[in-house]
């Protein structure tokens, strides 16, 4: 199946991925003088007394936006809001499907931090969470930063985080197959946007140490003039040997190669060129850095994509239902790097010792226990450390 020219079909007889379904009925005068006027007087003045009993008196409680400004949606960059928008009714689908979550594609026309960030403020009483998707780098970083800081409902950035949360359980299952231990990897991680950056920062947190990053220009090296605000924060923590160069010197003698960039980037010899039993991530979509099968060609002992096609997905929809999900259901203020950990060591635990194999490291994104795992996770998670109202 062409997948393009057959979504574009389906898309046009969908004429949308998600619609507005009412929970009650309003057939008759006493139903609807309940649900709506005069008796909606009634819980309008309780939440007037504490806005709190939104979360119980309305749907505030299970409903997140995906908000996007269209900047960096897929593959495909700043296509604009109204491009990216099915992007987000898709991920609205996955919201309820997976997760129960009631969510809403806002895409705004603005690619101004600020406004952005005013805007998003403005609305945070209509939801119990806030999704950011497909935010160009580094502006998403600050509009994250700072909804976090100003607003009392958990801001989850999905580029970076749920990418981050899927890639290292991806990662410490192909660990357990070639025998290896986070503390003795060398990582390169090849693109330095929203999602290596995050990534990076959520692996050196979890025990990584040796990490280069990458991107078009080459190796992120300390001090390098050229480097925005936060590829010059990360370069601190990482290639603490100081080599500069191309992608083909930093994978010489590398245990994992993580790629969130571009496509045909990496060749059969730069998977030759790294380490015994090498781990091979290539997220690029819809073209990979390198082909699976020719990097298993090549010598890799395990390979993971983003493509739903091949064996390995290592997609982020095994982590934002369940996340929000278990959040939502705590009232949790924030989502935080434990609850992080938490969701990516439940997805990790979803493959059983006797099912792990190179072709099998991840569960299925359609894995309905997975989304339950993660759930469950992160609502402890979130009560452990205080962040849960309930």
């Amino acid at each position: 199946m062409n997948y393009r020219e057959e979504s574009l079909k389906k898309h046009g007889e969908w004429k949308g991925k998600i619609e507005v379904v009412s929970r009650v009925e309003v057939d008759s005068r006493e139903k609807l003088s309940l649900a709506y006027t005069p008796g909606v007087a009634e819980p309008c003045l309780a939440i007037q007394k504490d806005k709190d009993k939104s979360f119980e008196l309305t749907r505030r409680w299970n409903t997140v936006p995906v908000i996007t400004d269209g900047t960096a949606v897929l593959g495909l960059g700043d296509v604009g809001p109204e491009a990216g928008m099915p992007v987000m009714e898709g991920k609205c689908a996955l919201f309820k499907a997976f997760g129960g979550v009631d969510a809403f594609p806002l895409c705004i026309r603005s690619k101004d931090a600020e406004e952005i960030i005013r805007t998003i403020k403005l609305l945070e009483g209509s939801f119990g969470g806030i999704n950011l998707e497909d935010i160009s780098a580094p502006r998403c970083f600050e509009i994250e930063r700072r909804l976090k800081a100003e607003l009392e409902i958990p801001v989850f950035h999905d580029d970076q985080h749920g990418t981050a949360i899927v890639m290292a359980a991806a990662l410490f299952n192909a660990l357990k197959l070639v025998g290896k231990r986070a503390e003795e990897l060398k990582i390169v991680i090849n693109g330095a946007g929203a999602a290596g950056i995050s990534i990076a920062r959520f692996l050196l947190r979890l025990g990584c140490r040796d990490m280069i990053l990458c991107d078009k220009q080459g190796i992120l090296c300390e001090g390098d003039k050229s480097l925005n605000a936060e590829q010059a924060e990360i370069a601190k923590l990482t290639n603490r040997t100081f080599i500069k160069g191309t992608l083909s010197e930093a994978m010489k003698g590398a245990d994992v190669f993580v790629g969130v960039s571009v496509a045909n980037c990496v060749s059969k010899d730069m998977v030759r060129s790294m380490a015994e039993k090498p781990i091979v991530f290539t997220c690029a979509n819809p073209v990979p850095e390198i082909s699976r099968e020719d990097a298993l060609e090549a010598g890799a002992a395990v390979v993971g994509t983003g493509s739903s096609e091949k064996p390995n997905q290592i997609n982020n929809v095994l982590v934002f239902p369940g996340l929000f999900r278990g959040a939502l259901d705590v009232r949790a203020s924030d989502i935080n790097f434990e609850m992080m950990r938490a969701a990516s060591e439940a997805i990790a635990s979803c493959v059983s010792a006797s099912e792990l194999s190179p072709d099998y490291i991840l569960p299925y994104a359609y894995e309905l226990r997975a989304h339950q795992a993660v759930a469950r996770a992160v609502a402890e998670a979130a009560r452990r450390t205080g962040v849960a109202k309930k």
